[in-house]
């Protein structure tokens, strides 16, 4: 059956309660909340598809430049997700590429957090890592973490391209990036939720443009991708 455009956010009820008016959602408000913020993925969808272009030329340039990922909490599992994503593969098989999960080496971690203040977390490993012509990748739901906001600067400073993923704009993080998709929910779970959603098509629009017609890379492995 053919579901029209739209239909599933159009149907969808727009009273959803906010967390000042309540510390839960039900089953069907928590939906109702998905629905609504997905249209700010929907609009963002363009954005992301440039993301893509633009890692894709970046990864595979003559200098096979890199990819850095942060995020606390449940953004820094989301981080690591992405990063996992170009290492090994989304869909189509190709070769692998440098990624970094900046909040997945622990020793560092805590290393940092010991020795210097909380803010340098990220933002120190952005200046080891991190190279001219780099993208660094920041998921926040909140767009106002102290050490995603200070990356972000470091990063500039350093020449790295920052593409940020946040809850509402405008907000200290998105402003910090060089472009940003800002999901319009209140909702910490709606706005985590709406992010893997846009790390997805963000690796789809990588894909696609790195095997494009002619692919810039081999399109098969030297080893049979097994699932």
């Amino acid at each position: 059956m053919s579901i029209p455009p739209h239909s599933f956010f159009e149907n969808t009820a727009a009273d959803v309660p906010s967390p000042e008016a309540c510390t839960h959602l039900t089953g069907h408000d928590h939906v109702a909340s998905l629905a609504g913020a997905l249209r700010s993925v929907e609009s963002s969808v363009d954005t992301l598809d440039r993301w893509g272009r633009l890692l894709a030329d970046v990864l595979c340039s003559e200098s096979r430049g890199r990819l850095l990922a942060a995020g606390n909490g449940g953004s820094a599992a989301q981080a690591q997700h992405l990063t996992a994503e170009l290492v090994g593969r989304y869909r189509a098989d190709r070769p692998p590429f440098s990624a970094i999960c900046l909040t997945a080496e622990t020793s560092s971690l805590t290393a940092i957090a010991n020795d210097y203040p909380a803010d340098e977390l990220f933002a120190r490993q952005v200046e080891a890592h991190g190279r001219s012509g780099d993208v660094l990748v920041l998921l926040s739901t909140s767009g106002r973490s102290p050490n995603a906001v200070a990356a972000a600067r470091r990063a500039g400073d350093c020449g790295i391209t920052v593409l940020a993923m946040t809850g509402p704009g405008p907000n200290p993080l998105a402003a910090a990036a060089d472009d940003a998709v800002c999901i319009d929910s209140p909702w910490t779970a709606t706005v985590q939720e709406c992010h893997l959603v846009a790390l997805h098509l963000l690796c789809a629009a990588f894909d696609a443009a790195v095997l494009a017609e002619p692919a810039r890379v081999p399109t098969a492995s030297r080893l049979e991708v097994t699932r």
